[in-house]
């Protein structure tokens, strides 16, 4: 679902679907996601920092948004990041409390958003009281919940100075972390696992079947960089598709912008079943703004493929008006009307044509690049189950391309409502998409 501006709400015409097993929540697969960096994201205010998110959730359902991720919330000693944990059990005092943090769902379920917890499960903050207790005392009933590279110094990656792993062959660090679970996951739709790589497996196995046994279309989003295939079944319901992010960034650096394509492609070339869900993104709280690297063209094309390629797509809060650093306070009095406008657009396209809806599969397609630079132009296809394929034209250079493709059948862009011909072919700025004839043969 999308929401116009005037608040109405738009429903995809339901593609046919087969149930198969660990595939994602009918939800999620056809969702909007919307990364909010908690601190950031209100900037200056009065009061606590969940009211101030949703005082903006009339402006975030205008985005079409269908989910909200919140970066952590629980006590940490390292705002505004919120990744090292001091108490998995409570809500940050910096942002308000727990009837807050509840208030705030509640309010984004009444406009039919859901919202995604950040679990914290690898690792505690160094002054989490168990670590403290383990540090200072060889004998403290907490020193076999970490591991150790030394009598002071706890295992960590990428030597991270500000947190302890936890090591989970010890069961009352599983136990601590389960009974974490059961409480926030009766609040919210999902959890975006962080570090879910470096979690043992079978842990997130009882996640999976703790939380599915109460819910069967609460979503596990894990952040693994690169993906791994044995996540699919009985783990997680989504991948972070850091491979098509990866190859968003090397068109950005001027790669052909066919790399997509190959991209999408090898999801299943790795061993991953062709329902299997991926959210896609091209920024987020740890990595560049893609428009502060590559310019607004390719911004507005990278938008155009996050929304049109198959998978979940992802915008980082800020990335919809042309926010250049990746965790300040967002400037919205110097928002970029027509950046989000463009999202808006995209975000309409999305959840209305059942040939970008979860199911319809990605085909190549004959086209030829009459003007531009053919490395900065990639089209492919979109075939739903049933119903009318198209055709979508990305375009990554500073100026228009000329496109011949003899599948479209009619040049006017559903995201833009324009017509978009002349002599030589179809003309795209940074993202079309256009009814074709078909079907195509998949990949």
């Amino acid at each position: 679902m999308t929401a116009d501006e005037g608040g109405e709400r738009h429903v995809a015409p339901e593609a046919v679907r087969t149930h198969r097993p660990y595939e994602p929540p009918t939800w999620a697969e056809d969702a909007v996601i919307y990364e909010i960096y908690v601190r950031t994201f209100a900037g200056e205010i009065e009061g606590n920092t969940f009211d101030a998110i949703a005082d903006r959730l009339a402006y975030i359902d205008s985005l079409g948004v269908d989910c909200i991720w919140l970066t952590p919330v629980l006590e940490n000693d390292h705002a505004p990041h919120g990744y090292n944990v001091t108490d998995f059990f409570s809500i940050a005092e910096d942002l308000g409390t727990r009837e807050d943090f509840e208030r705030f769902i509640d309010a984004a379920h009444d406009r039919d958003i859901k919202v995604l917890f950040d679990l914290v499960c690898n690792h505690s903050a160094r002054v989490h009281p168990y670590f403290q207790s383990a540090v200072g005392d060889t004998d403290s009933e907490y020193r076999d919940w970490y591991e150790w590279r030394s009598g002071t110094e706890p295992e960590t990656y990428f030597d991270w100075e500000y947190i302890a792993n936890f090591d989970f062959d010890h069961l009352p660090v599983r136990r601590h972390l389960l009974d974490a679970v059961d409480t926030w996951a009766p609040l919210v739709d999902g959890f975006r696992c962080d570090m879910a790589w470096a979690v043992p497996n079978a842990f997130w196995r009882e996640v999976h079947d703790r939380v599915k046994d109460v819910d069967p279309e609460f979503l596990l989003l894990d952040e693994t960089i690169p993906y791994i295939p044995d996540f699919q079944a009985g783990l997680f319901d989504m991948h972070f598709d850091s491979t098509t992010y990866a190859a968003l960034r090397r068109v950005g650096d001027s790669a052909p912008a066919e790399q997509l394509i190959e991209a999408v492609e090898e999801r299943t070339e790795i061993g991953f079943p062709d329902y299997a869900g991926f959210m896609l993104y091209a920024e987020n709280h740890d990595e560049a703004r893609y428009l502060a690297d590559y310019g607004r063209d390719a911004a507005e094309a990278a938008l155009g493929a996050l929304f049109t390629l198959p998978g979940t797509p992802m915008v980082y809060a800020g990335q919809e008006f042309g926010q250049l650093g990746k965790r300040d306070d967002l400037a919205w009095e110097h928002a970029d009307e027509t950046l989000r406008d463009h999202v808006r657009a995209l975000a309409t396209v999305r959840h209305e044509a059942p040939a970008l809806a979860a199911g319809a599969s990605l085909a190549r397609v004959d086209y030829e690049v009459h003007a531009g630079d053919p490395d900065r132009v990639v089209a492919y296809a979109r075939n739903p189950p049933s119903g009318e394929p198209v055709v979508v034209a990305l375009n990554f250079g500073t100026e228009p391309a000329t496109l011949g493709v003899d599948a479209v059948t009619d040049a006017t862009d559903r995201v833009s409502g324009a017509v978009r011909a002349d002599e030589e072919g179809l003309v795209v700025e940074s993202v079309a998409v256009f009814p074709a004839a078909g079907p195509f043969e998949d990949e």
